[in-house]
């Protein structure tokens, strides 16, 4: 019989509610797998274990009792260490917030827990969620289960480390320039950016509000091994929250509008892409167009305007509001890389970064425009191959990262939502595509994603086979 934890949500959450196994088997399965794989990996830094075997209980009472039930009900998940659960501390990674503990829940640990997840654990981020990798002084660092010496990507490397080890099925992160979509890719996983105002945020614990930037571009989401429980968990991480202004309640599905027309962009800006990720390129737009989508190659808006704006406006931002934090209570690591932030594009001043924020308009209209003909459009996304876990310790290492994934940060400074989805190995690590949607249709983008998945296959089931 197979473990219950390579199991996907969907699975568990029918097998539970139907009673073909109970949710503390799933529980205690999960928690062993983490007892013999998190050692090494640290990818869970708060473990909930007492508070999760408990809940796993209630959630089998509820079913023996026909109660009705959530569609996560009885459902392991994790959740990461930069969002409030109550009573538990909001470190963001940082040692000077270790004692911050969460007065409430943010909307997505409250959306998750009323469909019934239960929350195995927290996972690791850099400190302020704000590095390409995942390490920090007061969790250490958080390895890559493909192999130990490479970086799991950032800021969201403890939940895609746990996602790939099978440490559950749904792992919670959050995305500003790239932070769902770079530890998917380095891990082997499937996740969606969603667009601005689709999933509710607020931080209960918060002293002041976020920059205007960091709330535009700044979202929640979930990474997973399997493009069906990306989209079981952005339905639950979208439910209404009034807490948070910018969100839109609104259907996860907008109708049935047949598949739409798909442009395909091969464009590197310059970047010398690798020739790995171009053939995992040409895969998933040979593996659409057989499917029944209408690829068509074109020219599409330069993404450089919208990256370049990102460096240049949202560092002016960032310097203002989270530099003093880092000046402070920072690691030396964490300054310097923000000095190599700093030394990617020229920053703007305050009358820069008025002007910046309302230019934004113009470069979603043109986007917006484009959305309209090709309401899905396949990218690249990290056009090099997976990088130790310190190769952003220099300049050369930081910009070569950024270099390599325009099409990530850009698309952050639109608000589009975007997903990506694994392909093939790349240098025997894992490597993957993005598909950038209209606003709203995450449902679209998962369509694609899920055509390319039974096509490529659900990359995890070949890192688990080689432990045999």
């Amino acid at each position: 019989m197979i473990p219950l934890w390579k199991l996907s949500a969907v699975d568990q959450a029918a097998g539970i509610r139907i009673g073909d196994f109970s949710s503390k088997s799933v529980v205690e399965s999960v928690l062993e797998r983490v007892a013999k794989k998190n050692p090494e990996l640290n990818a869970i830094v708060d473990p909930l274990n007492e508070q999760a075997l408990l809940a796993a209980e209630k959630a089998d009472a509820a079913v023996a009792n026909n109660e009705s039930l959530g569609s996560l009900h009885g459902v392991p998940v994790t959740v990461k260490v930069n969002v409030d659960t109550a009573g538990r501390p909001t470190t963001n990674g940082m040692q000077i917030f270790r004692d911050v503990i969460a007065p409430d829940n943010s909307p997505i640990v409250q959306n998750l827990l009323n469909a019934g997840a239960i929350i195995i654990g927290r996972t690791n981020t850099p400190e302020m969620s704000m590095r390409l990798t995942t390490d920090n002084p007061l969790y250490g660092l958080t390895r890559n289960p493909w192999d130990l010496s490479m970086s799991p990507g950032g800021s969201s490397g403890g939940a895609a480390s746990a996602a790939a080890a099978g440490f559950g099925a749904i792992h919670h992160g959050n995305d500003i320039a790239g932070s769902l979509r770079y530890p998917a890719t380095a891990c082997g996983l499937s996740t969606v950016k969603p667009g601005l105002g689709r999933v509710p945020a607020y931080l209960p614990s918060a002293k002041a509000e976020r920059g205007m930037l960091a709330q535009l571009l700044s979202v929640q989401g979930a990474i997973c091994r399997e493009v069906k429980d990306v989209r079981l968990a952005t339905k639950v991480l979208i439910g209404h929250d009034p807490r948070d202004p910018w969100h839109v309640p609104m259907p996860f599905k907008l109708g049935d509008t047949g598949l739409p027309k798909i442009a395909y962009c091969r464009e590197t800006h310059g970047y010398p892409i690798h020739k790995g990720v171009v053939a995992n390129l040409e895969r998933a737009a040979s593996i659409l167009d057989a499917a029944g989508y209408q690829v068509e190659e074109i020219e599409i808006p330069p993404i450089t305007e919208a990256a370049k704006a990102w460096l240049s406006v949202m560092n002016f931002e960032m310097k203002k509001t989270i530099e003093p934090v880092f000046a402070e209570h920072g690691s030396e690591i964490i300054n310097q890389i923000f000095n190599d932030y700093y030394q990617l594009e020229d920053m703007v001043n305050a009358e820069g970064y008025l002007f910046g924020i309302a230019e934004r308009t113009r470069l979603v209209r043109e986007w917006n425009l484009l959305l309209a003909e090709y309401p899905l459009i396949l990218t690249p996304y990290l056009m090099r191959p997976g990088y130790p876990y310190d190769y952003d310790e220099t300049f050369e290492g930081v910009k070569d990262i950024f270099d390599a994934s325009i099409y990530s940060y850009g698309v952050n400074y639109l608000g589009m939502p975007a997903g990506h989805v694994p392909v093939d190995l790349v240098e025997n690590m894992p490597s993957g595509v993005q598909l950038i949607g209209q606003k709203w249709r995450e449902d679209l983008i998962l369509d694609a994603m899920e055509a390319i998945e039974n096509s490529a296959g659900i990359m995890t089931h070949d890192l688990w086979d080689r432990e045999k």
